[in-house]
């Protein structure tokens, strides 16, 4: 196995081998995925189940996409009985979008899907190979808070 090493600094070669090797991983848990949900549609109903009901801004904002190519994602949800529209108790004005018990029930799927496949494939990796990904989660989740943090520096 290849090591690793991130300088913290300006984009080096590691910082290179970080971001593609990250990107590897992502792309192969995409290919993963049981249910042929999209990957921005699986996305956002995590991020519906993760956080509650959101504001189609908000939501657009935490994934990364438009406004009006989160309107068609929510659409396609509602369509599928997947997530429905809501008007925000506080300000009858505001619609938020939430997750249904159809799309949580979907998303658990999904996950315990890719999990299993996940497990075989560890299964299938030197020992000490599967205990340093497991060594790496804290460090990945890190990251992934930081790139998902409203507070974010990151573009």
């Amino acid at each position: 196995m290849r090591s690793t090493r991130v300088s913290g600094g300006p984009a080096d070669s590691a910082d290179l081998d970080v971001s593609t090797t990250v990107v590897r991983v992502f792309t192969a848990l995409r290919r993963l995925s049981p249910s042929g949900l999209s990957l921005s549609v699986a996305s956002t109903l995590a991020t519906l189940d993760r956080e509650g009901p959101c504001r189609l801004t908000e939501l657009a904002g935490i994934e990364g996409v438009t406004q009006p190519g989160m309107t068609q994602i929510v659409s396609k949800l509602e369509r599928d009985s997947l997530a429905v529209r809501t008007a925000d108790p506080g300000d009858r004005r505001v619609v938020l979008v939430e997750i249904t018990s159809v799309g949580r029930e979907l998303l658990r799927h999904h996950r315990t899907v890719r999990s299993g496949k996940v497990a075989a494939l560890l299964a299938q990796l030197d020992p000490r190979d599967a205990a340093a990904i497991s060594a790496a989660l804290p460090a990945l989740n890190a990251l992934a808070d930081l790139v998902t943090s409203p507070e974010s520096k990151a573009s």
